[in-house]
This record gives structure tokens, C-alpha cells and sequence, in this order.
């Protein structure tokens, strides 16, 4: 059984500011998406110029931001926020749904989209594989922070792990590397290698819409569930209720992308 190391939450700090792992995470998710994004543009025909990838990734950022802290205070803690309303914008203190920073960025990219004359589908499948290791960089964050953490766990799992702040010691599973693990590193290899050929418009969308929501779904039967707006469940979670419509919306794109394709 091992103890969850207790990281500093504060990776170094400037004068009198704190800057924290969190906050790193989600520079290395942005700087992997530059990266990854401008290889894709130079190795393979694209929709966009390396100079719009920098725009889009200025909206994806706001989508982010935005629809994730939105989706924390909607989805999992609405009767908090709504008692504590400057609470909503101290994004500082962590709190950032998944699911809403997805719908922030989707509906982002469709600005963008439309701004730039582009069709948004196009748009979506350029980014889906670029998505999966910023997300890898979060859940890493989540581990080094020692928040988010597993169910309890059988004791002569090699890998339980105690998580003092969970309040109690017992081992529970580091549902964070479960999330690294899957979410962020297997969906990446797939969609990564799925994007090696030219697909149907809307096909690498729907494939990591499905992936995401299935991958998703399994992780959260480790993960100790939220509150979320049903309250409290260990059959299905918010976190499951909320996969539910992607993976429906992914096997509808597919189905139709390469429906459209024949």
C-alpha cells in the first residue's frame, strides 16, 4: 500500500505569487497542442496556416476556462456557487468540470469557424487528436493537488494508494492515473494513428467523442463520485451521466460520416 506523496500544491514561486503544478499543467496542455498541432500542418495537407492554429488555440483557451468553470458550478456544485457568488471566478482555487471546458471549446471552435470561413466539422477533426495529452496534463495536476481520488481499494492492491485528504486512510485507487492512463495516453494513440489516413469529414470527431465518453465511463467506476446535480451515486455518476450523450452524439457522427462517404 503507498501514501499519496503530498506534493506541494506550489511548484515555485515569483516574488510574492505562487505559481502552482495546476496552473503548469495547463501550459503544457496549451504548448502540446502548438506543437502537435503545427507537425500536423507541416507533415500532412491541412485546413489552416500555423499563424491560425495560434488564433484557435486563443479561443480553445477561453473555451476552456470558461465552460470548464461554468460547468462546476452548473453540473457538480450549483447551491455553493450560487450561495457564494465571487466564489464563481476564483479559478484559482481550483474546481474545473470536464465536460463543461468541452462545451466551451466547442462552441468556441465554432466561432472560430465561422470567423475564419471554415466548416466546423473540418475544424473539430483537426483538433480531436490534439486534445487527449492536454488532457493527460490535467489529470496530473489533479494527482500532484492528491484531489479527485479513487474509491477505496482492496488493501493488497499493490498500487492503493492513501490520499489524506480524502479524511481517512484508507487505500483507495489513484483514479487520477487511471484517467492518464486512458483518457489522456491510449485515446491520443488512437486517434493519433486513426488521423495517420484521410478520413470523412466529422469521422475523427465522433471517434473521440465515443472514445472519450467510453473511456470516461470506465474510469469513473474507480473514481470516488461527485455530487453532481442528482446528488451522489455510485451506480452512475455525473461524471457517467454527463459521457453519456458524447458517446451518443460520436457514433451518430460516425455512422453518418461515412454514410455521407458512400
Amino acid at each position: 500500500m503507498l501514501i499519496h506523496p503530498q506534493f506541494d500544491p506550489v511548484a515555485i514561486w515569483l516574488g510574492p505569487l505562487p505559481i502552482r503544478w495546476y496552473g503548469l499543467m495547463y501550459l503544457l496542455a496549451f504548448a502540446q497542442f502548438i506543437l502537435l498541432g503545427r507537425y500536423r500542418i507541416k507533415t500532412r495537407p491541412s485546413i489552416m496556416t500555423a499563424e491560425q492554429l495560434d488564433d484557435l488555440l486563443f479561443y480553445g483557451m477561453l473555451g476552456v476556462i470558461l465552460g470548464g468553470r461554468l460547468g462546476q458550478v452548473l453540473f457538480y456544485e450549483p447551491g455553493y456557487y450560487f450561495s457564494h457568488p465571487f466564489e464563481i471566478i476564483a479559478v484559482w482555487k481550483g474546481g474545473m468540470s470536464f465536460h463543461g471546458g468541452f462545451l466551451g471549446v466547442v462552441i468556441a471552435l465554432g466561432l472560430w469557424a465561422r470567423k475564419q470561413r471554415l466548416n466546423w466539422l473540418a475544424v473539430t477533426d483537426f483538433v480531436a487528436p490534439l486534445v487527449p495529452l492536454g488532457l493527460a496534463a490535467g489529470r496530473i495536476g489533479n494527482f500532484i493537488n492528491g484531489e479527485l481520488w479513487g474509491r477505496v481499494a482492496d488493501a493488497n492492491l499493490p498500487w492503493a494508494m492513501v490520499f489524506p485528504q480524502a479524511g481517512d486512510l484508507q487505500p483507495r485507487h489513484p483514479s487520477q492515473l487511471y484517467h492518464v492512463g486512458l483518457e489522456g495516453l491510449a485515446l491520443f494513440l488512437i486517434l493519433w494513428l486513426y488521423a495517420g489516413k484521410n478520413r470523412p469529414r466529422g469521422a475523427l470527431t465522433g471517434a473521440g467523442l465515443v472514445g472519450y465518453g467510453c473511456f470516461r465511463f470506465i474510469t469513473e467506476y474507480f473514481r470516488e463520485p461527485d455530487a453532481g446535480i442528482f446528488g451522489q451515486s455510485y451506480t452512475i455518476s455525473m461524471g457517467q451521466w454527463l459521457s453519456l450523450p458524447m458517446i451518443a452524439v460520436g457514433i451518430l457522427l460516425l455512422v453518418l460520416a461515412y454514410r455521407k462517404q458512400h
